[in-house]
């Protein structure tokens, strides 16, 4: 199985899964650019994958059920997601027609309430979760929550593959040397994604492994984000009153 970023919108990707000529793809918000990639391709699509609601991950809906009959579109169960087929819940396992794969859903309130992730094989698709650097804002979602769906993610094997949903890396990276000037691992890291972007190449997927060595969010009971928060607000109590400063700060970057 092979999976392939289309661009979209301003720095969205939308993940293609394919196998042979079947495709299905996660979080579309730009129904023009899957058509264009599916014809480019000489691919069919099969399916869809949703993460949460927002209208960035879901706008191409429409447009793609009328334009593929029978497709499978699956996401969260919240109303406000229209023309979903299958709405599922957290440890559910959805079977990927025509992909011979199986993705277990993941539960990842934060960001959104309703936000979920699909984890298969050697790969998660976070939605705006987690992003190689960063993590997304909380928009519904706790301090607490979001915690605890990054240390869920924080979890998986190292190997596994981060197809996360906007190209924020540059910037995200930014904020982690600031808070961590001295990660050797993060800088040569920013190194490697500012070559990949003045190539015109995706700094994406990322992977578990990488994402514990260099993104703050995830290292937020590292010695050095634990030094860097206690200059900027004192000490706090434990890693969700952390997580919930660094989000702050990261906020008013």
């Amino acid at each position: 199985m092979m999976i392939t970023p289309i661009e979209a919108l301003n720095d969205n990707y939308i993940w293609c899964l394919h196998r042979d000529n079947a495709a299905w793809v996660v979080d579309p918000g730009s129904a023009d650019a899957v058509l264009a990639h599916l014809s480019e391709q000489q691919l069919q699509l099969r399916g869809i994958l949703i993460t949460h609601h927002h209208w960035d991950h879901t706008d191409g809906i429409e447009a793609l059920r009328k334009a593929f009959a029978a497709l499978s579109v699956i996401g969260p169960d919240n109303p406000v997601i229209q023309g979903l087929t299958q709405r599922v819940q957290p440890g559910d396992h959805v079977e990927l027609d025509g992909l011979g794969v199986t993705a277990e859903v993941l539960s990842l309130p934060g960001h959104t309430l309703d936000h979920l992730g699909y984890y298969l094989d050697d790969a998660v698709f976070c939605g705006d979760t987690l992003f190689s650097g960063g993590c997304g804002r909380l928009f519904e979602g706790s301090p607490a929550q979001m915690h605890a769906s990054l240390s869920s993610l924080s979890a998986l094997p190292a190997d596994t593959r981060v197809f996360c949903t906007h190209e924020y890396t540059l910037a995200n990276l930014a904020f982690a040397s600031a808070v961590e000037p001295d990660n050797e691992a993060l800088q040569e890291y920013r190194r490697w994604c500012e070559a990949q972007r003045a190539a015109g190449q995706p700094t994406l997927p990322s992977t578990i492994g990488q994402e514990r060595s260099i993104n703050p969010f995830l290292r937020v009971d590292a010695p050095g984000v634990v030094a860097a928060l206690r200059l900027k607000d004192g000490e706090l109590p434990d890693s969700v009153a952390r997580f919930a400063a660094l989000r702050r700060w990261k906020d008013n970057f």
